[in-house]
């Protein structure tokens, strides 16, 4: 057991990095990959850390990125990871932070052991898991490669040629308060409204490709009132931008029409944070990562899928970028999990890309 992996990992998850407060952690990684590997570190103006890695063992000039992301997802504050029969998790009371942790740990692993490896450019992104945000505002004249991996997928045989196109709708809905108790009838409910939006509404999977989902809402302040205020928040995800654009429209116009059959006002604000994107299965980039997860003895298994990534805005931005596993189980849960052999298996992957790709340009 890579006692040197597990000690890095740990020390990782021990810092908080909920989206939006990845400063500390964000700092941590900077002196770490300067002292440990003599990188060249930069933070952009939205606080995303690039890291440069001059070749070692290589004749290659172009750098290669490998993307991570420093946030997690709630509760992950006070994180105490726990190793026992070869599995890590937390105690229980947060989430483990594997994702996306171990798979910067598993890295920083494969840079320490490598023989080799080409120029790197590891960018460690802000606030993805609230809407990509960090990748989406990188500062791209920063980076020279063409070409990148993001370790942040689950299974160790994913790997992931497209994504998405992901609309956040924000929805406010105003009625009127009046006395629950002396008055009912001079309110018209803002709860009523959502609801009954609501209930028209199809959630999960809309077809093959196609899920929404009514993630958050709130609506009123005290028990004795008609509601005056609601605010829903919505998610609309597809493969295809054209089905996620429709969607979203539908969405819109359930709200507008629900709210107004009972007299309440709606305001529906839309905000398309990722446009779907595709690369070839052909590309060279794909047949490496399929080449390297087939050297741990797994089957490579080439999809597209309806979650969110940075490659995503990578692709978006000239960097032909798949994606890859690193071994999370049940993330985004307090069960999250992560076995220290499978850790083991993607150091080997990225050695085996590394090889492949100190051999060219």
């Amino acid at each position: 057991m890579n006692k040197k992996l597990i000690d890095t990992f740990f020390k990782m998850v021990h810092i908080d990095s909920e989206s939006g407060e990845e400063k500390e952690f964000i700092s941590y990684l900077k002196d770490l990959f300067t002292k440990e590997h003599k990188a060249k570190c930069s933070i952009d103006n939205y606080g995303n850390l690039i890291a440069k890695i001059p070749a070692k063992n290589s004749t290659r000039t172009e750098p290669v990125l490998f993307g991570f992301h420093a946030d997690t997802v709630k509760p992950g504050k006070n994180i105490e990871p726990i190793l026992k029969d070869g599995i890590i998790r937390s105690k229980g009371e947060t989430i483990l932070g594997a994702d996306d942790k171990a798979g910067i740990a598993e890295l920083f692993e494969a840079i320490r052991t490598a023989e080799q490896h080409p120029p790197l450019e590891i960018v460690i992104s802000r606030e993805e898991e609230v809407g990509l945000k960090g990748s989406k505002n990188i500062d791209i004249s920063l980076l020279d490669s063409n070409t990148g991996f993001l370790i942040d997928m689950d299974t160790l045989d994913a790997i992931v040629i497209g994504g998405p196109s992901y609309m956040s709708i924000d929805v406010d809905i105003t009625g009127k308060a009046a006395h629950a108790g002396m008055e009912p009838e001079k309110g018209i409910s803002s709860i009523k409204a959502a609801s009954y939006a609501i209930s028209i509404l199809k959630e999960g999977w809309i077809d093959e490709e196609t899920t929404v989902n009514v993630g958050i809402i709130k609506g009123g302040q005290i028990l004795n009132a008609v509601p005056e205020k609601t605010d829903v928040k919505i998610e609309c995800r597809s493969q295809s931008h054209e089905k996620c654009l429709r969607q979203s429209n539908l969405i819109k116009e359930v709200f507008l029409t629900a709210a107004k059959t009972v007299g309440a006002q709606a305001e529906v604000k839309t905000e398309l944070l990722i446009k779907a994107s595709q690369i070839s299965e052909d590309a060279e980039v794909v047949k490496v990562a399929k080449r390297a997860v087939s050297s741990v003895g797994l089957k490579p298994n080439v999809q597209i899928i309806c979650g969110g990534t940075d490659a995503s805005n990578y692709n978006e931005k000239g960097i032909e970028t798949v994606v890859i596993g690193m071994g999370v189980k049940a993330e985004h849960t307090k069960e999250e999990n992560i076995a220290v052999a499978d850790m083991e298996k993607v150091v080997d992957v990225i050695q085996h890309i590394f090889k492949e790709l100190s051999e060219k340009r």
